[in-house]
């Protein structure tokens, strides 16, 4: 069956419940699971009429610094449960522009013969705006997606 999965995470609670799925799996399995998060890229704060857009200005250093230490602790408490239940685990962070392609090549880099994600369940015109990282994995992904809701 599966012998290694990728996990993808943006801390929420929808990933929260697919990572407990995902462990549960790789153990059953006695597969090795990789936790993954795609750090968005940092954005040049706006202004618009003399107003910040972006009130939360950080330089490029410290948002990567923040990101990192918030990718490390949301990844660690991953790894924790993963160790708990006494499942291989590894976590990967990198800085991605678009979160889905990122998870397709993580998955490719690390030989993962399974994504298994969350889906939010964002519907109608939520769905059109925000878009769907998981959608987009799932229409561009040659490797097979798990879908936990």
């Amino acid at each position: 069956m599966f012998r290694h999965i990728l996990l993808p995470t943006d801390g929420s609670p929808a990933s929260t419940r697919a990572a407990r799925q995902a462990i549960a799996l790789a153990r059953s399995l006695r597969a090795r699971l990789t936790v993954f998060h795609a750090i968005p890229a940092y954005r040049v704060p706006g202004f618009v009429d003399g107003f910040v857009v972006y009130p939360e200005v950080y330089s490029p250093a410290e948002y990567r610094r923040q990101t990192e230490a918030d990718a490390t602790r949301m990844l660690g408490k991953i790894a924790a449960r993963a160790a708990a239940a006494k499942v291989r685990c590894a976590t990967r962070a990198v800085q991605a522009g678009e979160a889905w392609k990122a998870i397709i090549a993580a998955a490719r880099s690390q030989r993962c013969d399974l994504i298994m994600m969350a889906s939010h369940g964002r519907k109608g015109v939520e769905a059109l705006i925000l878009g769907s990282e998981t959608s987009k994995v799932l229409t561009h992904s040659k490797i097979p997606v798990l879908v936990c809701r």
